[in-house]
């Protein structure tokens, strides 16, 4: 199940970008998931573990894709790591709901913000309370309180 810890802790790694960029491993960019993240938020395809070909910027290095991109493979490839998703845009949503089930355990995101999840049904904790929500009406009502709050606590 996908947890959602609003507010963040001590523990957030917290600037995803510059961490990817210094931990990242090849095979992080060159299997399945990474290749449909890529095509998908970046419209990028992966040449190597060290290139992609982005249709907005041609051949880049992989520290040059998008900070959404990198924080939804950190959130895959180090899922015991608690990593700020507020870096990512909506589009990274469906990707972020996928992990857990493609990896078969419970993973916890820090968000400063109310993601989009869509408008079909999911199953995520709100870590701060414990409660489980089905969709985006119930992740907005149980959240509000929570954001407004400021700290997450």
């Amino acid at each position: 199940m996908l947890k959602i810890l609003y507010g963040g802790s001590s523990d957030e790694i917290y600037n995803t970008s510059l961490y990817f960029d210094n931990t990242y491993l090849d095979d992080w960019i060159t299997g399945d998931f990474a290749k449909d993240v890529l095509k998908n938020i970046d419209k990028a395809t992966v040449l190597s573990g060290q290139a992609v070909d982005s249709e907005a910027l041609g051949v880049i290095p992989t520290t040059k894709i998008s900070g959404g991109s990198k924080t939804v493979l950190l959130i895959y490839n180090e899922s015991e790591k608690l990593f700020n998703a507020s870096t990512c845009g909506n589009n990274c949503a469906p990707f972020i709901l996928r992990i857990p089930e493609l990896l078969k355990k419970d993973v916890t995101i820090a968000l400063h913000h109310l993601m989009n999840f869509g408008d079909g049904e999911f199953e995520i904790e709100i870590a701060n309370t414990g409660i489980i929500v089905h969709n985006m009406k119930e992740l907005v009502i149980n959240s509000l309180d929570i954001l407004h709050q400021g700290d997450g606590k």
